[in-house]
């Protein structure tokens, strides 16, 4: 989303510096979202003469605000901004090298970081997302799912390629014609990188605020959106709602345009 605050600055003569008017604060996604983006400055660049400072940082995400240790209240005026990636020759060789041709690929990312308590209001049955890849193959479309040492979830019936970090993950991503994900980090990046997604939100965070309008943001018909930072019976109910054959008929959807 930060990509998206300071697209053109550099057209302006100008570099984005997100931190709190004195300091760049960035935390430890930062650096490898914001490579080769001329938009952006880098810690240490505080005192140069041609920053605009945008209050967009850990602690001050501006899409909502943390009430305690029970849940994020969220900003409802906020819309995220479509962002964008930089990509070296190196990292665009890679994906054309693994990202299969001749078919329309589909990219399907069943994991939410489990380090985070707000997983299990994130995520949805692992079964159905075997029940999507498995129908999206038998009709004809190549299914992968991009793994790395994080991904403890494997489906069934998608290839699986390995990605050696988030930036790969994204420069395949843009060869994708569709990504079926949960609401977080890949869904971010493939409104980035251009490509159509049918993303799982639920019951937790609202697509008016984190969701892309050119995306199919599927809430199981949620009208109240918690925030809940542990485990939540309405988040667990509005996955529950969300079925693996709306899923597979929304992508399908898509893909036939």
């Amino acid at each position: 989303m930060a990509t998206g605050f300071a697209k053109g600055a550099a057209a302006r003569g100008k570099r984005i510096a997100f931190g709190d008017g004195s300091k760049i604060i960035w935390d430890h996604h930062s650096k490898e979202v914001f490579d080769h983006n001329p938009n952006i400055a880098i810690p240490g660049s505080e005192r140069d003469h041609d920053l605009e400072w945008v209050p967009f940082h850990r602690g001050n995400r501006q899409y909502a605000k943390q009430i305690g240790n029970i849940r994020w209240q969220w900003n409802m005026a906020f819309k995220a901004p479509v962002g964008e990636f930089f990509f070296t020759k190196d990292e665009l060789r890679y994906a054309e090298q693994f990202m299969p041709r001749g078919r329309k690929v589909v990219v399907i990312e069943p994991n939410v970081p489990a380090f985070k308590t707000v997983a299990p209001n994130k995520t949805w049955p692992r079964d159905r997302y075997n029940a999507v890849a498995s129908d999206l193959f038998n009709a004809g479309h190549a299914v992968v799912q991009l793994v790395h040492h994080g991904s403890p979830v494997r489906l069934d019936r998608a290839t699986q390629i390995g990605t050696p970090n988030f930036r790969t993950a994204a420069a395949m991503l843009q060869r994708a014609a569709l990504v079926v994900c949960p609401e977080g980090g890949l869904h971010h990046a493939a409104a980035a990188v251009g490509t159509r997604a049918v993303v799982i939100f639920g019951g937790f965070i609202p697509p008016q605020v984190t969701g892309y309008d050119f995306h199919i943001n599927l809430t199981g018909n949620a009208t109240h959106f918690c925030g809940g930072l542990h485990t939540c019976n309405h988040c667990y109910a509005a996955m529950q709602s969300i079925s693996a054959q709306e899923v597979t008929e929304r992508a399908l959807g898509v893909l036939n345009g």
